[in-house]
């Protein structure tokens, strides 16, 4: 997946991005819990291609992203993701997401994740991912689903999915669960990404409405980096009217 040598344009876009030098130690998972949350948004990588992820990611970064979530399902995703984590510089967060088991967890980890996504929770994908100090992102959909992830230890709890839940739900929850870390997931678009957060979200995080794969399909990252630009300012905003209501 290197650039091509003897072709000076080829992936031209990634010289601004890639192969810089990244920290060798990777955070623990609380700074890695706590950056996600300063970072607002989560994207989530889920292509066919996988010689494509690395110019998704790009155009992503130009538009301000940087939060990183490789699922499981990109072809030889373990290899891609350890190829991003060496390639990024130090400000990106990457992560590795459709876990659903604690090897898969450990293997993802040991490519260089810093968080683990599942879309359900397991209770020894947590456990493992605390062992490799990364931190555990485990899906959830109802309150007692919710709580019982929190209390089995994950650092955030993925609202999952969240297409038929609404904005209303986090703050619903929240109510008598402040404790609780919630991102939701799923239903989440460029257009409501700020009611998400000024409902209580500490992070959001967003897939297809993200990155278009039609848009990569056709080359046309500009796309992927006007929506990042986009929900990233959209996140910003909600926080800024959020500080101003206290």
């Amino acid at each position: 997946m290197a650039p091509d040598a003897k072709n000076p344009k080829s992936h031209r876009q990634h010289k601004k991005w890639y192969n810089q030098p990244r920290m060798t130690a990777i955070l623990d998972r609380h700074s890695t819990a706590s950056t996600l949350e300063t970072l607002g948004v989560v994207a989530v990588v889920r292509l066919k291609d996988a010689a494509r992820v690395r110019a998704a990611v790009d155009a992503l970064a130009e538009g301000g992203v940087r939060a990183i979530e490789v699922t499981m399902t990109v072809p030889g995703a373990v290899d891609v993701l350890r190829d991003i984590t060496r390639a990024l510089p130090p400000d990106f967060v990457v992560g590795a997401g459709t876990v659903l088991d604690a090897d898969t967890a450990r293997a993802v980890i040991d490519a260089g994740a810093s968080f683990v996504v599942g879309p359900v929770f397991r209770p020894d994908v947590i456990h493992a991912c605390h062992e490799r100090g990364a931190a555990a992102i485990p899906g959830c959909f109802s309150p007692t689903e919710i709580l019982a992830a929190h209390d089995a230890g994950a650092d955030i709890v993925k609202v999952f999915p969240a297409t038929s839940l609404g904005p209303q739900f986090i703050k619903d929850v929240r109510a008598p669960l402040p404790q609780v870390k919630l991102m939701p997931t799923g239903g989440v678009s460029l257009d409501n990404a700020g009611d998400w957060i000024r409902a209580g979200a500490v992070a959001v995080g967003l897939g297809s409405a993200l990155v278009d794969a039609a848009a990569i399909a056709r080359g046309d990252l500009a796309v992927l980096t006007a929506n990042a630009r986009r929900v990233v300012s959209s996140v910003a905003a909600a926080r800024n009217t959020a500080q101003g209501a206290r």
